[in-house]
């Protein structure tokens, strides 16, 4: 069975719109001086909460929060020869987030926090997943290695979809193509004009045919893969040099 990650639930003035996180640290962390890659998990629209001990605990409905809480997530990933851990970041954001409010959670875990700068991650579901995209197509993108939105609710803005080609942002995309509350037209409108601006790497994208808003269940699973990799392992290939 896999090893545990530590889980906390921590209340801290991150930024205006944020009322607290969960930190989800590997076992070794407070023993090495290592520095570790960064996963910032963004949730969804029914999980808005002002950190409290009664609306932090939302956040742990779903994807990758619900499997820290539920310990289904492995403690490591081996990816060419290399074993990581991460350090699970998630945040609750009391109203929909914009890119600045993100940006607060990530200025606050790189000042506290030992993160490996090359390897930072971002990824969300439903409103999560769109800030995902539009934080990758933000001023701030380059400063990531990698982004897996998962039915983002965010419809394609030209200009945020070339600069995140421009960003040089690896992407694997999850939506469902019968999800009703998030049309999948919004991912595909984000591929189609990403990789019309030649990106280094075309855009990953997974649609499976049925499972309504829910993609994130399946994506976030660690026995999912594609071409060998589940999406931590397809993260951890990429390094922000």
């Amino acid at each position: 069975s896999p090893v545990t990650y530590n889980q906390v639930g921590v209340h801290a003035f991150v930024g205006k719109d944020v009322g607290g996180f969960y930190e989800a640290l590997p076992p070794s962390y407070d023993s090495t001086n290592d520095k570790y890659p960064l996963l910032l998990f963004l949730h969804g629209g029914g999980e808005l909460g002002d950190g409290s001990d009664t609306s932090l605990p939302l956040i742990l409905k779903n994807s990758v929060t619900k499997r820290l809480d539920q310990k289904t997530l492995p403690l490591k990933f081996t990816v060419n020869d290399h074993d990581f851990s991460f350090i699970v970041i998630s945040p609750q954001f009391k109203e929909w987030p914009k890119v600045e409010d993100v940006h607060d959670v990530m200025d606050y875990v790189l000042k506290r926090y030992r993160v490996d700068s090359s390897r930072i991650y971002l990824s969300g579901l439903s409103m999560g997943g769109g800030v995902t995209w539009e934080y990758a197509g933000s001023k701030y993108g380059k400063q990531l290695a990698a982004i897996v939105p998962i039915c983002g609710a965010s419809w394609a803005d030209t200009a945020v979809a070339t600069q995140i080609a421009k960003n040089d942002v690896p992407v694997w995309a999850f939506h469902n193509e019968d999800d009703a509350a998030v049309t999948v037209n919004s991912t595909k409108r984000y591929v189609r004009l990403i990789n019309a601006a030649h990106p280094q790497a075309p855009v990953r994208v997974t649609y499976w045919p049925t499972g309504g808003h829910d993609a994130w269940t399946k994506a976030s699973d660690p026995e999912y893969r594609e071409d060998g990799k589940n999406m931590y392992e397809w993260m951890l290939q990429f390094i922000r040099e």
